[in-house]
Order: structure tokens, then C-alpha cells, then sequence
């Protein structure tokens, strides 16, 4: 398992946010059904868009028989061994981001000091800008221009 760095607190309720950029990457839509997975023993709890017991590829209920991860119904096994030239299977799950975002030029981080700098110099030039569009000059989002006001 990987560390994405990323930490969200639980609310009131027990209730936490999947980052943004997780739910693009993992393709979860609003209202997607999740499936909780739990290690007791190491203290990890692992989400995971819940599939269902259905044929990943036609949707049928019947004749199901579990293969890699998924279900596939026996119609539709036969189609595919039917087909001998389209024996690679679809997952119901992105491999990667690579292929659903296009690879872009890779950022250059700055330092937090280097970065509070430059937003003391932009509120000092435009003091009544908002939030929003310190973000869009810097080239970070607002929540980081909120946390670098703190370091102010």
C-alpha cells in the first residue's frame, strides 16, 4: 500500500472526505456504493467501489462465475472465448491515472517560506484581492493560500 500523504479528520458525525483527486483517479461518482475492508490487527481500513454480485461486463445475475477480482456470467465467457483475438479482459477499475489524465509538465515546489513571500508581496500590491485569485497568480489552490496566511 501506498501513502498518498493526504489527511482528512473525522467530523462530528465520524464522517471524513475522500480527497478530489482520489475520487477522479478511482472514478468514485456521487452516490457510487463503497465497500469497507478492515485489518484489525495492523489498524487499517481500506475503501474500494463496491461492484457488486453482477456480470462486469453485461450485468446479468445469472450463471455468475468470479474471476479476477470481478464477476462475469457464462454468456458472456462464451462470447469471449469465441473471440479469440479479444481474450484481455476490461477491469472494472483504472489502472492508473496515466491513462484517464494526460501526462502534464511536472510542477517545481516551492518552499512554504519562498511561497509566503510572494503572497506578502501580492497582498501588499493588491490588498483587496480574494483568495481565489492570489491562488490563480501563485499557481496553488486556495486552501494552500489559507494556509500560508496562517504563516503570515
Amino acid at each position: 500500500m501506498k501513502s498518498t500523504g493526504m489527511t482528512r479528520p473525522l467530523d462530528a458525525l465520524g464522517r471524513i472526505v475522500i480527497p478530489k483527486e482520489m475520487r477522479r483517479v478511482l472514478n468514485y461518482e456521487i452516490g457510487d456504493p463503497i465497500e469497507f475492508f478492515l485489518d484489525e490487527e495492523a489498524g487499517i481500513l481500506c475503501l474500494r467501489k463496491y461492484i457488486g454480485v453482477a456480470c462486469m461486463l453485461c450485468g446479468s445475475l445469472e450463471g455468475l462465475t468470479y474471476f479476477r477480482d470481478s464477476f462475469m456470467c457464462v454468456n458472456c465467457i462464451r462470447e469471449l472465448k469465441s473471440h479469440p483475438g479479444s481474450s484481455k479482459l476490461p477491469s472494472p477499475y483504472p489502472a492508473a491515472a496515466d491513462h484517464v489524465y494526460p501526462k502534464t509538465k511536472k510542477k517545481m515546489y516551492q518552499s512554504a517560506p519562498q511561497m509566503v513571500d510572494k503572497l506578502r508581496r501580492l497582498i501588499e500590491s493588491d490588498p483587496n484581492a480574494s483568495q481565489k485569485e492570489y491562488a490563480k497568480q501563485l499557481g496553488i489552490s486556495q486552501g494552500r493560500v489559507s494556509q500560508l496566511k496562517k504563516l503570515l
